[in-house]
């Protein structure tokens, strides 16, 4: 049952000229005290979510965005201090891009944010697409084969180093301990210090195609699925479930998921699409060319494939294949009970901040959804009542806020 509501914000800064007839995506280049905007905003939604009763807010790693799209580079530190502004609110890295990482430091680092936060910041990996990203760190990402061999390489030393209180590893990429004198004797084994308090450390990684599903399910790795269609979405749901089955987890369809929608709330869904538009086509004028397109057509067959669409999707799409949540808040009442129908183990909903919302506009739809949705689904995770409006009103007296 959905009984948990989280929030992915990628790191966006408050963009101007936005929409499909905007500023185009490559010609944005923001100065560093535009870019630092983005961290008090992470700060105050951390803080509305933590009020509202929300689950976890979300955030992606990125480097090198002077774009503005997504400029949060470490998110367990960001996550780490979060906690420290907070009392409940957890925090999800989405993710953390293990090639651009040494897997003991990432190991290192999570261990000192789970003590810290008593268990509040999540761990998630992934392995990279921007290729200005991860070739720039020194780790191969146009070469997938490449790619995914060192990032199975780095989580099995992660794993060794969480989970063993002594270890070893010896293997293409990385040899520890060297075999070197130390103190009179020669290294064979180290210890993490410190080791997380809260193990086995639950880790989820984003399924963007099948291709990672079998890893994930042999290492018992949760999953997030982001904008899809519903055809999508159920393929993934049924092959997670498939896959943990071989690998002995007997877990009911939607379980250890989460699924995350495109979000925007208005009196009507016609004044929602209306608002939300210029927004969801700047989030595809940055994201499509990297093949963020994961719907499908009447016959199941993949967008871009032959015979199905090969196009930038409309919003108006993107709310037919059940993708995007837009609308009154009853229209998302019955959405989220539909998908709750549907996949019995799924507890998480996550809400996409769409590219292109202010930060006050979205900060007013938090509110709203935390007053007029969250309590459609009692005991589960539903929002405590903001002060400030009655219900039914969007917080700030507009319908839903400005874009």
């Amino acid at each position: 049952m959905i009984r948990k509501f989280s929030v992915l914000y990628v790191g966006q800064i408050e963009l101007e000229n936005i929409g499909k007839h905007g500023t185009p995506a490559d010609v944005r280049h923001y100065a560093n005290e535009r870019i630092v905007e983005a961290y008090r905003t992470v700060v105050d939604v951390a803080k509305l979510m933590d009020e509202a009763g929300y689950y976890c807010l979300w955030t992606a790693e990125h480097h090198f965005q002077r774009e503005g799209y997504e400029v949060l580079p470490n998110l367990i530190l960001l996550g780490t201090y979060l906690a420290a502004v907070t009392r409940r609110l957890r925090f999800g890295c989405a993710f953390n891009i293990l090639p651009m990482w040494h897997p003991i430091r990432l190991a290192e680092d999570y261990a000192v944010a789970d003590i810290l936060t008593n268990g509040r910041v999540v761990m998630g990996i992934g392995r990279g697409y921007h290729s200005r990203e991860v070739e720039s760190f020194g780790a191969p990402v146009l070469d997938q084969a490449a790619n995914m061999e060192l990032f199975e390489e780095q989580f099995e030393l992660m794993l060794k180093a969480w989970n063993e209180d002594a270890f070893s590893h010896r293997g293409k990429h990385y040899t520890v301990p060297p075999p070197v004198p130390y103190r009179g004797y020669t290294l064979t084994e180290v210890t993490l210090v410190p080791r997380p308090v809260h193990r086995p450390v639950e880790i989820w990684q984003p399924i963007a195609s099948g291709k990672s599903i079998e890893f994930m399910a042999r290492h018992g790795i949760k999953g997030m699925v982001t904008l899809n269609g519903e055809r999508v979405t159920d393929q993934v749901f049924r092959a997670y479930r498939d896959a943990r089955a071989r690998h002995g987890a007997r877990l009911e369809l939607g379980q250890d998921l989460c699924l995350g929608l495109g979000f925007y709330m208005a009196e009507s869904r016609e004044e929602a699409l209306r608002r939300v538009e210029p927004a969801h086509d700047e989030r595809y004028k940055w994201f499509a060319p990297f093949g963020f397109v994961r719907y499908a057509d009447a016959e199941g067959r993949p967008w871009g494939s032959p015979g199905a669409p090969a196009r930038v999707p409309t919003l108006e799409d993107g709310v037919a294949q059940k993708a995007w949540m837009v609308g009154s808040p009853a229209d998302c009442i019955e959405l989220i009970r539909e998908y709750e129908a549907k996949y019995p183990g799924l507890d998480q909903i996550m809400l996409h901040w769409p590219e292109g919302v202010p930060p006050v506009t979205f900060m007013d739809q938090l509110r709203w959804f935390a007053r007029d949705v969250m309590p459609a689904f009692p005991a589960r995770g539903g929002g405590r009542p903001l002060a400030g409006a009655p219900p039914g009103v969007a917080p700030s007296g507009r319908a839903g806020g400005r874009v």
